[in-house]
């Protein structure tokens, strides 16, 4: 069976920056597994999986427009310690939900602390960033009714409700 929309995919991965920093593994755990074809994944890394089948291994780099997006700037803002009220201590790591530019709820990074002013990044962690997945195909089977309205794999690995 090859990998095409509508089909739940379990991949092992390893995933390294260009320094070659490993930034995230499924080694020693369970596969990921995803619905081809519904955003579950990066689009690079899914367009360069279509096509592959149980026992495949590839190596493919993906540039930041088909990954994480390119860095924004605009996303970056210094607001004052106020607008963080009821939250007693602040540190730099420390993540937030906030309106974003398009009036959707995003999640924004405090990345500085100076004085009162507090310094937040809208921007996935990865933006910016080529990426460099190396990945087996595990395991390939058909997604049911329910996973394909629902937009994600069920059960092992995937979501439970």
């Amino acid at each position: 069976m090859q990998i095409a929309a509508n089909k739940a995919v379990s991949i092992d991965y390893t995933l390294t920056n260009d320094e070659g920093e490993v930034l995230d593994s499924s080694a020693g755990g369970a596969p990921l597994v995803y619905l081809h074809g519904a955003g579950n994944i990066i689009s690079g890394l899914e367009q360069a999986l279509e096509g592959k089948q149980s026992g495949d291994e590839l190596k493919v780099s993906v540039e930041p427009e088909n990954a994480y997006g390119e860095f924004s700037p605009e996303l970056v803002a210094v607001l004052g310690r106020n607008m963080f009220e009821g939250v007693d201590e602040l540190e730099v790591g420390m993540q937030f939900h906030a309106s974003g530019p398009d009036g959707g709820m995003q999640i924004v990074t405090i990345t500085a602390l100076e004085g009162d002013e507090v310094t937040v990044d809208g921007n996935h962690p990865l933006a910016g960033q080529r990426l460099t997945f190396e990945v087996k195909v595990v395991d390939i089977r058909d997604a049911s009714e329910e996973e394909m309205a629902h937009g994600h794999v069920h059960g092992d690995g995937g979501v439970e409700h």
